[in-house]
């Protein structure tokens, strides 16, 4: 079951918003039809017991006759979803019956999917296009079902509608859903300012060192590799947020790498080039610069893959630069990847390495629409009822227009992570892989660890992320350190302490499970970010005088965040 149209790789539900008639979709609900699931169901060799679905329509139509009672009867309909908490539900009968029935409806079609007979996988995948359907036909999501919609607009006497149609015409015109006011941030004003220089660059990233906050520093530096399919500044947004100024302020000499953003004159490169002449690079030039020997290693999501295939790549060949390494949202066992695991299958994998994977793009639109459809009540339907629906003009909000900021990956270098890392988890295998000439062996990594993940987290689970520990310093679990923070995939990592939110769990004592991990954890109020910076002082070395940004054989190139991450997809 492909989510995906062959050619754009946007998800099917969102087809509608290409469409130029968009504004007769968001006017009227689509209606319920379970045939097609039923269908797709049979296609994919799955089924459901007759008896099953028989006492399901039974149930489905006892509780749609009891609801149909009490709104004929004017009784109140209780409505237990925040999508309809406002008071505009509850004061019209009828409007919450609506979205009782609807509830009603989404729980019938999810018991469907619980009674498929199929492989796990496979009802997965079903259960997850189910979902998509509900959510896209929730009543909040029409303006005809949607009383809150159609109050403003007596309300404004037709300005809210008037205002929602310009922002879904302007929303077409730009390919997608706008989620902040992007006019109120521009990358080097009032994101990704801390100061500093870019001090190398080549055809797949520059080199950003930043300026020290500290008379003194740790002597040896902190080198960041951020993931590619994102913008760097999502660790540096605000002063008061950033996590490279932390690092900064900590007394760390930070280098930064900072991705370009590929164009067809680089849909060629592969994964060897982003470990090669990417992360490697990184490594020679911190080390270079500093004249240190060893660097503190740090590396999120898929900037943490990169870096740890890197060092077993030098391992192999005897050099081991990292004091320390810092994972944080990293898959490196791709075991258990979640919720994207219904994007991924032998098929799938292959159209891409036919279309892109001897040379091309993976677009980053296609990216944000995946990403928005795995949580898409949040980053869609939310958008839908509150700029298009009610008129409502997007709030500022920095961390969403960092998402909307996407970025391409070459088609060679994206396939062969596809097949290699979430398909066939090659990487866990010791000398599976072949990178830089070099077969990969991660137990060759001779550096003490600091593993974070997400308890909430969507796309690296936490269980996956801690899987790490049974990979990284086999026979010496004492050199791994987990922790385990609240929230998501970059909620719970962007988590400064003096905002004084969530919390976080730790546990010292080797186990031999994720869960087993977790049942002697203690949770503690506030950030991680203090763990991780007492983690970094063991490995910085000795104090030496604070740098500046360069050297007689690297001197600066212009001012960070530097030219390449202000390059934009389209």
């Amino acid at each position: 079951m492909n989510m995906f149209s062959p050619h754009s790789g946007t998800p099917a539900w969102m087809n509608q918003f290409a469409d130029p008639n968009a504004w007769q979709t968001w006017m009227k609900p689509p209606q319920i039809d379970t045939r097609p699931i039923l269908s797709t169901i049979a296609e994919l060799g799955a089924s459901i017991d007759p008896a099953d679905m028989a006492q399901l329509q039974q149930d489905y139509m006892q509780q749609l006759c009891a609801l149909w009672q009490d709104a004929v009867a004017g009784k109140p309909i209780p409505v237990a979803d925040r999508r309809f908490s406002a008071p505009e539900w509850q004061s019209n009968v009828w409007a919450a019956f609506n979205a009782a029935t609807y509830l009603l409806n989404s729980r019938f079609l999810l018991a469907m999917v619980d009674a498929v007979d199929a492989k796990a996988k496979t009802k997965h995948k079903i259960r997850f296009a189910v979902q998509q359907l509900i959510d896209a036909m929730s009543p909040a999501n029409y303006l005809v079902t949607n009383p809150e919609a159609q109050h403003k607009i007596m309300e404004t006497k037709g300005e809210s509608l008037a205002k929602g149609i310009t922002h879904m015409l302007a929303d077409l015109q730009k390919g997608r859903i706008s989620q902040t006011d992007e006019t109120a941030f521009e990358v080097g004003r009032n994101v990704a300012t801390t100061e500093g220089a870019v001090v190398f660059e080549n055809d797949l990233f520059q080199l950003i060192q930043y300026q020290p906050l500290t008379k003194t520093v740790f002597a040896r530096p902190l080198l960041l590799v951020p993931p590619c399919i994102n913008k760097f500044y999502i660790l540096d947004l605000q002063p008061e947020n950033s996590l490279v100024r932390y690092a900064v302020e900590q007394g760390h000499t930070v280098f930064l790498v900072s991705w370009r953003n590929p164009d067809a004159s680089l849909g060629h490169l592969t994964w060897d080039d982003y470990i090669v002449e990417g992360v490697i690079k990184a490594f020679e030039v911190a080390r270079d610069i500093s004249g240190e020997d060893k660097v503190n290693a740090f590396g999120f999501c898929v900037g943490g893959t990169l870096i740890a295939t890197a060092l077993a790549v030098l391992a192999q060949r005897g050099e081991q630069p990292a004091a320390s390494l810092t994972l944080l949202t990293t898959l490196l066992d791709f075991s258990d990847t979640g919720i994207l695991d219904v994007f991924i299958d032998e098929a799938q994998v292959t159209l891409r390495e036919q279309t892109i994977g001897q040379g091309g793009l993976m677009p980053g639109r296609d990216f944000a629409s995946a990403f928005s459809s795995l949580r898409p009540n949040d980053l869609v339907w939310n958008y839908v009822k509150t700029n298009y629906l009610k008129g409502e003009e997007p709030p500022a909000f920095d961390l969403l227009y960092w998402n909307a900021d996407s970025t391409n990956l070459p088609g060679p270098m994206f396939c062969w992570y596809l097949r290699n890392m979430y398909l066939e988890n090659n990487l866990r295998v010791p000398g599976k892989l072949t990178v830089g000439g070099e077969k990969v062996d991660l137990s060759l990594i001779d550096a003490p660890v600091f593993i974070y993940g997400s308890r909430e987290d969507h796309i690296v689970p936490w269980t996956s992320a801690y899987a790490s520990v049974e990979l990284l310093n086999p026979g010496q679990r004492e050199r791994n350190r987990f922790v385990l923070g609240a929230s998501g995939h970059i909620a719970g990592v962007i988590n400064p302490p003096a905002k004084k939110k969530r919390s976080y769990w730790i546990n010292d004592k080797a186990a031999g499970s994720a869960d087993a991990w977790f049942a002697g954890a203690q949770e503690r109020p506030g950030s991680w970010w203090t763990e991780w910076a007492a983690f970094l002082e063991a490995g910085g070395g000795k104090q030496v005088k604070a740098r500046k940004p360069g050297s007689k054989k690297y001197p600066e190139i212009e001012p960070a965040p530097g030219r390449y991450v202000k390059v934009k997809a389209e």
